[in-house]
């Protein structure tokens, strides 16, 4: 537990686990052997068809032509108040941003000024690259292989910055890198970036990618260690590190 500047407690991550999850490599094998076959939901693909039609009218808008073959984006899951979508869009200016979260009292925030002049350093506009969606992961991301895998879509960059880690051993299987998705979220895209306060969770993902790599027949290059943003991409980041507390980043790239 640490406090920041203005006395408010950031609470570090507390688990009763000590190391990497004693089981990973066994149950990141038994999910790459598998489909996840949950129903998707309604709200889900009502979402998804508005994330798509923005992909399409993005390009449209341009006057490129370009609406046939793969077209670019990038994905930020979990993007909570949408803070990290607004730094993406600007990092990919030339490409649509989707930012994705479950809870519309989140996104409610995405984009209001406040938000915008902290990302920006300066009052602005929204970038006319990004959007945001309420929808459920799990279910957007396999719909969003679809896409990928009928050669509609590129995923250039996948951003997962600060998700759940529940950190309790018990809860373990409910962290996306054990978890039946996980196989899909390693297709999504070439290059997936997570960042975590927790460095386990940090260690674990490389691990879980590195195994279901193997599995998938995935020539990856993964990367793990522990990093300083110059420029905090979310409240959680900004807050994490103004506390002090060390910051982690895992970078899965897929190789040719």
């Amino acid at each position: 537990m640490t406090k920041q500047s203005n006395g408010n407690v950031v609470h570090s991550v507390k688990s009763n686990q000590e190391d990497i999850y004693k089981n990973l490599e066994a149950v990141v094998r038994k999910y790459a052997a598998t489909t996840f076959l949950r129903p998707v939901a309604d709200h889900t693909r009502e979402a998804f068809e508005k994330a798509s039609d923005f992909v399409c009218s993005f390009y449209g808008s341009k006057a490129t032509g370009r609406l046939t073959g793969r077209l670019d984006l990038v994905l930020d899951s979990g993007c909570g108040t949408g803070e990290s979508t607004l730094h993406l869009a600007r990092k990919f200016p030339n490409v649509p941003v989707i930012g994705i979260d479950k809870s519309a009292v989140r996104l409610s925030k995405a984009g209001n000024e406040r938000q915008l002049e902290v990302s920006a350093g300066a009052s602005c506009d929204v970038p006319a690259n990004a959007f945001w969606v309420r929808a459920e992961l799990l279910d957007f991301w396999r719909l969003a292989l679809d896409r990928v895998q009928a050669g509609e879509w590129n995923v250039l960059h996948h951003a997962l910055y600060y998700p759940n880690p529940w950190p309790k051993e018990s809860e373990a299987t409910r962290r996306f890198h054990l978890h039946p998705i996980f196989p899909v979220l390693m297709r999504l895209s070439p290059v997936t970036e997570l960042r975590t306060n927790w460095e386990i969770y940090a260690r674990e993902y490389k691990e879980a990618a590195c195994i279901a790599g193997d599995c998938l027949s995935l020539n990856l290059d993964v990367e793990c260690a522990a990093f300083n943003p110059e420029n905090p991409e979310t409240a959680f980041e900004r807050k994490y590190q103004t506390a002090g507390q060390e910051l982690y980043r895992t970078l899965v790239r897929v190789c040719p």
